[in-house]
């Protein structure tokens, strides 16, 4: 199940390595993109709307957990790349005890705080009981969307990004049959949406559990690796836990944006939920550079290989400015058809929906650099570079933007949709300076 990573072609372990990655992302992203479509082939704006809010609040939750879980990623990758097979055990070992703790108290925080969030986010009056539905029953499910992100976690960490491929795609097989069933013959609406996803994240995990049980990793775990260890903790939580507070403010930026947008009715809050279904699938690729380039890059530092992790980070700032630049074009030239995939009967929410694509996929070209530079500085521990010019972009840009949008342009989408890409610029620019700083003062190789 180990892969050395250090050895061959560069650019060939990237895609090697990224391919699979991306595939399960696209999976895994595909559960919302299909939760949304078959909810609007037999439900209205209102419940379009309760499953675009509360997912996007769901996909929150994952993005936080996967970014914590980037520690792993990284602990047991430098490890491998070092050929110290104790570490990575205790690594995995304080990674199961860590993430247990978090995921049972995440799921007893989140269901006793669900009001609360559904009105901090300002829910549309006509959603609020549906996305209620929905969040109970997704937030009843942590712990399988924890289990199975920390589970493929490790499975990239050893360099095998194949196996949760294909855990993920027979989980994406089982959601799309059971929404169908539940959305509509049974009716569910929401719900149905919620326990289609939720069952589906239950099976991943249980193939995934089967898989890392038969399956000779290299790495002597045991019982004995259950155990708290404070440097090994401290080292997952250095990386980990700054890129799950980075996430976290990016979905927080998302959900702001999303409140300005449901300020705005209905029709609004149905657009932007559309959009950023379609952004997140879009950033499939930026989000599989930065897993790749940070396991890549771990593997090449704990060998002491550190050319080799400045060229992966070369080769996944091209890949993403060149994707990038393609799904701007299309989007550009087909965002109509796009949207109308998802509604077919409300002309004013495609309408609405391509004044916000337009401007928004615009992101997908700079969001690429700054998520390369990311995992850049996750391999060498400097994660909390990552967190503060994302911050920075959040604060001085993304929130403020989409507000005065919002104030001075009540008719259009489009303004409100410059101010995520408008933030990423902000965001590359700073990880240019800050990876400059860091070779000057020869803070990477530490």
């Amino acid at each position: 199940m180990q892969k050395d990573l250090t050895k061959g072609s560069v650019l060939r372990n990237l895609i090697y390595f990224s391919l699979p990655y991306l595939l399960s992302c696209f999976l895994q992203t595909f559960y919302g993109l299909s939760d949304l479509f078959i909810t609007g082939q037999f439900n209205g704006a209102d419940t379009i709307s309760a499953v675009s809010i509360g997912s996007q609040v769901t996909h929150m939750l994952t993005v936080i957990i996967v970014g914590l879980a980037m520690g792993t990623t990284v602990i047991i990758s430098r490890a491998v790349g070092a050929k110290k097979t104790d570490l990575a055990a205790r690594g995995i070992g304080n990674t199961i005890l860590l993430f247990a703790i978090c995921s049972v108290l995440a799921t007893i925080s989140l269901i006793l705080f669900t009001d609360g969030i559904i009105a901090a986010i300002s829910t549309p009056p006509e959603a609020v009981l549906e996305t209620k539905k929905y969040l109970i029953i997704c937030f009843a499910g942590v712990p399988f969307i924890t289990a199975y992100n920390v589970i493929s976690s490790i499975f990239r960490g050893l360099g095998d990004s194949k196996s949760p491929m294909y855990f993920v795609a027979i989980a994406g097989v089982i959601n799309i049959i059971l929404d169908i069933l539940f959305i509509g013959p049974l009716g569910m609406g929401a719900a149905g949406a919620a326990f289609a996803t939720i069952l589906a994240q239950a099976a991943s995990v249980a193939f995934a559990l089967l898989s890392l049980g038969r399956k000779k990793s290299g790495i002597p775990f045991s019982k004995q690796n259950l155990r708290f260890d404070r440097n090994i903790l401290s080292a997952i939580l250095k990386v980990g836990l700054p890129i799950a507070l980075q996430d976290g403010f990016i979905q927080i930026s998302f959900l702001v944006i999303t409140a300005i947008a449901n300020q705005r009715g209905v029709v609004a809050a149905a657009s932007v939920g559309i959009v950023e279904k379609i952004i997140c699938f879009l950033f499939l690729v930026p989000s599989a550079m930065l897993s790749s380039i940070s396991a890549i890059a771990a593997q090449n530092a704990g060998a002491g290989q550190h050319k080799q992790g400045t060229k992966v980070l070369r080769y996944g700032i091209t890949i993403c400015i060149s994707f990038g630049l393609l799904v701007s074009i299309i989007c550009q030239l087909w965002a109509k058809p796009i949207l109308q995939l998802f509604v077919h009967d409300d002309a004013d929410v495609v309408r609405m929906g391509c004044q916000y694509l337009r401007a928004y996929v615009l992101d997908c070209v700079f969001a690429g650099i700054h998520f390369s530079f990311s995992g850049y500085f996750c391999a060498y521990g400097k994660a909390v570079a990552s967190f503060i010019q994302n911050l920075l972009s959040i604060l001085l840009i993304r929130i403020p933007g989409a507000y005065l949008a919002s104030m001075f342009f009540p008719d259009t989408l489009f303004p409100m949709g410059l101010a995520a890409p408008a933030g990423s610029l902000l965001s590359a620019l700073i990880c240019v300076f800050i990876y400059g700083y860091f070779r000057k003062k020869h803070l990477l190789y530490e």
